[in-house]
């Protein structure tokens, strides 16, 4: 049995981890970039499942 295998899983593991973080950590800059090239004046995408649909009440006319 060799008893080296374990600390290498284990070393392999770590770097992996290490890895995942750093993409991670890459992702989020990435999106605060974007974020910060964003127009904040640009009108915002309608979302097309509540288009048209009027905040408050509605008016009467319902189905009876």
């Amino acid at each position: 049995m060799d008893n080296r295998r374990p600390e290498f899983t284990k070393r392999k593991k770590e770097l992996a981890r290490l890895e995942k973080q750093k993409q991670k950590l890459e992702r989020r800059a990435q999106r605060d970039r974007d974020k910060k090239d964003r127009d904040p004046n640009a009108p915002e995408e309608e979302d097309p499942d509540i288009a048209g649909i009027v905040p408050g009440p509605q008016p009467p006319g319902g189905e009876e």
